[in-house]
């Protein structure tokens, strides 16, 4: 069954074939949305085309969130391609490797705001420029990790970029909710093993844990990501909004571990 014939998806942060936004991408696709797909410069581009190739002939785009000129053109893209927007999917973060290790106090200025700029301040920025092309009861979503709410071995200025995150999803889910019926909600993921994941400290240590103590005794994968995703994308989640959906097989519950 279809769940997202006629809708209209945006993804942002198709890095490779095994980023998290690429499963999603292929999910929404499969339910039935139509896809636009952003790469961040020309690093990602082929990957990104050639995924877009397979995926209906998407429309593809350079979005740099860290510019407002590059937020500004996606809109215009966006409204030149689509009209209007059905779904929103925030997959991209960003944290110098230096700073994904050792201790948390050490995070340099610099880093900091660099962190929470491109991991929790683009989706703001984003959702301000798309608003007016928001469709009725519109789904926002972006991608978080349990780091925003605990303390995770080097995953330190991440995990306070993504409380940050998590906090505007809130915001702006009260901000968008009389704008249409507009939702915003966060999917908080297990580890994964993705390209920018094992930027991360010890990353092969937390997945062996989690895997080895969750409930479900095993990793969610990309895939479990995506179905997630295409809930809150389609109807089936139309009175969700303001809330971070856990996808980690279980391993949020948890106590002392």
């Amino acid at each position: 069954m279809a769940l997202l014939t006629g809708k209209k998806a945006c993804v942002l942060g198709v890095a490779n074939r095994w980023s998290i936004a690429t499963a999603i991408a292929k999910a929404l696709h499969a339910h039935g949305a139509s896809l636009i797909l952003t790469y961040e410069g020309d690093r990602t581009r082929g990957d990104v085309e050639k995924l877009a190739q397979e995926l209906g002939d998407a429309p593809t785009t350079v979005a740099d969130v860290a510019s407002d000129d590059s937020i500004a053109a996606l809109g215009s893209f966006v409204e030149q391609r689509f009209g209007k927007l059905d779904t929103l999917v925030h997959s991209l973060a960003f944290a110098r490797r230096e700073e994904l290790a050792g201790k948390y106090f050490a995070t340099s200025r610099s880093g900091f705001s660099l962190a929470l700029d491109i991991s929790a301040y683009s989706l703001v920025a984003l959702c301000a420029r798309l608003q007016p092309l928001f469709a009725e009861r519109a789904s926002v979503m972006a991608m978080t990790y349990l780091g925003s709410v605990r303390a995770v071995r080097n995953y330190n200025v991440m995990g306070v970029a993504k409380a940050a995150l998590e906090s505007s999803v809130r915001y702006l889910a009260e901000d968008l909710g009389e704008l249409g019926g507009v939702r915003v909600n966060a999917i908080s993921a297990g580890p994964i093993k993705t390209a920018s994941a094992r930027a991360v400290g010890d990353f092969s240590k937390i997945l062996s844990d989690v895997a080895a103590k969750a409930p479900l005794r095993r990793n969610a994968v990309a895939e479990d990501v995506a179905g997630a995703a295409v809930f809150l994308a389609s109807d089936l989640s139309s009175a969700v909004t303001g809330q971070v959906l856990y996808v980690d097989a279980g391993y949020n519950i948890l106590g002392i571990v």
